[in-house]
């Protein structure tokens, strides 16, 4: 079967506000987003879709379409993004958070990571102040203030570089701009909100190829970095050519973890009684998965007392593996919180 996919980027570059121009045109936003993303597979897409987007952006089906373009990984080594959804070399991943839920405890992170791997990261601050940007804008190789000046930093950088910004340049305008200015220069981009309105939008900073979700029960109950499983995505999962263990691991891993949420719920209202053997065993193996995708974070080891820990993907796919299988069974679930590797 030929890979294909959605051209995000040249659709992100002709279609300012694609939430409105979607609902204008009678396409579903949350279907654009889906098809950005890969959980709707392209090949599956209505034609009437694509010849409507097309539209939008005055350019023709094909163009619309990628065929046998490989996307390349940015391992995080933060086990719940890398192998729930993994994020894009020269894309654009948006974090889907509200206010309290960790987002610039990740961004902090990744600022962190990301110079390990001689990544070049340029935070392009929000027009308003945001006091609680103090200690993480720090972190990033430049911060500029203006459109200019970010496109001077991205063209020196290319491909090294890493783009980090708030929801409000999207909403402005300016980082359509900026993309236009950039051309054909691929630079990964990472969008944040801080006024957490965009958790209620039908798509979400518009085309994007990677989602990051957070949870608000996994953030309540300090189940950090609180990624929601179920609906985080990344079009990078529907790679023809990805690695098939990773695919089946994570079918497994979503469809164990959602039912667990289901027991969840009747335990929590009626005790282990109501379940069935079979169900107690998938109760306690996504107990034990959620506990697993916790993870400690360098930058916050003064407050934690715990050593961040940076995990391969290979290493996460034999862990899942082996908690999957029932290795881990004679583990109490606390044991597998906020470490590493098993």
């Amino acid at each position: 079967m030929e890979d294909i996919r959605l051209n995000v980027s040249l659709l992100r570059r002709k279609v300012p506000n694609l939430t409105a121009a979607a609902k204008a045109a009678g396409i579903r936003p949350a279907t654009v987003s889906n098809l950005c993303t890969g959980k709707i597979d392209l090949g599956k897409a209505e034609v009437r879709t694509l010849v409507g987007l097309a539209e939008l952006a005055h350019c023709t089906v094909d163009e619309l379409i990628l065929r046998g373009e490989k996307m390349k990984m940015i391992e995080t080594r933060i086990k719940a993004f890398d192998f729930f959804a993994p994020l894009v070399k020269g894309g654009t991943t948006g974090v889907v958070a509200r206010p309290g839920m960790g987002q610039l405890v990740i961004v902090a992170e990744l600022l962190h990571r990301f110079k390990e791997q001689e990544l070049k990261t340029i935070f392009l601050a929000p027009s308003k102040v945001h006091a609680e940007l103090e200690g993480t804008t720090e972190l990033a190789d430049h911060v500029a203030n203006s459109i200019q000046e970010t496109l001077s930093l991205l063209k020196a950088y290319e491909e090294k570089a890493v783009l980090i910004t708030d929801k409000s340049r999207v909403d402005s305008g300016e980082l359509f701009e900026l993309q236009e200015a950039l051309g054909r220069v691929s630079v990964t981009t990472l969008l944040v909100d801080l006024s957490g309105e965009v958790v209620d939008d039908d798509f979400p900073f518009g085309p994007l190829e990677t989602v990051w979700q957070l949870d608000a029960d996994l953030a309540a109950r300090h189940q950090y970095p609180a990624l929601s499983p179920l609906h985080s995505a990344s079009s990078l999962m529907e790679e023809a050519e990805l690695d098939e263990r990773h695919l089946q691991l994570r079918q497994r891993t979503q469809k164990t973890l959602r039912r667990y949420r289901e027991l969840r719920s009747i335990v929590q209202a009626r005790g282990f009684d109501r379940l069935q053997p079979a169900e107690i065993d998938m109760y306690r193996k996504g107990e034990r998965l959620e506990a697993y995708f916790t993870q400690p974070f360098y930058v916050a080891e003064e407050f934690t007392k715990t050593q961040g820990a940076a995990v391969p993907l290979e290493q996460t796919l034999s862990d899942v593996e082996a908690i999957l299988q029932g290795q881990t069974d004679n583990r109490k679930v606390e044991e597998l919180q906020f470490i590493g590797a098993l």
